[in-house]
């Protein structure tokens, strides 16, 4: 009973720390639906227990812990790739954004130069 009161209290904290996190800002709302469905996960395991053994079983686990590990392995890689795709768009944008810019100091050297030549008072 101790564990399902640790395991409630813990996810209970988790959802409220993640919605004081996105109240404030620091974290944006897309990354939200993930970690709340983990949150909510917990807590529902911890309200019904059974439901893991259950699953355990079903997917052929001996013990419910190899199960969350499994779990927790492929929460990683999901998070990993997930943030793997999120750099490749930033790089992307950073080297656009790289490109613009040296554009544009191109135009800018070439009216700066237009405009010398043109304030230059023509010789006789």
């Amino acid at each position: 009973m101790n564990v399902t009161i640790t395991f409630l209290v813990v996810g209970a904290l988790f959802v409220l720390v993640l919605f004081w996190v996105l109240r404030s800002g620091r974290i944006r709302e897309k990354y939200v639906a993930l970690w709340g469905l983990i949150g909510v996960a917990g807590v529902v395991l911890a309200i019904w227990p059974d439901l893991l053994s259950g699953l355990t079983r079903l997917l052929g686990f001996q013990l419910p812990a190899n199960l969350l590990f499994f779990l927790a392995i492929l929460l990683l890689l999901g998070v990993c790739l997930h943030l793997s795709v999120e750099a490749s768009k930033l790089e992307d944008e950073t080297r656009t954004l790289a490109e613009e810019v040296a554009l544009l100091h191109l135009r800018i050297d070439r009216l700066q130069g237009q405009r010398a030549d043109e304030s230059t008072p023509p010789r006789t």
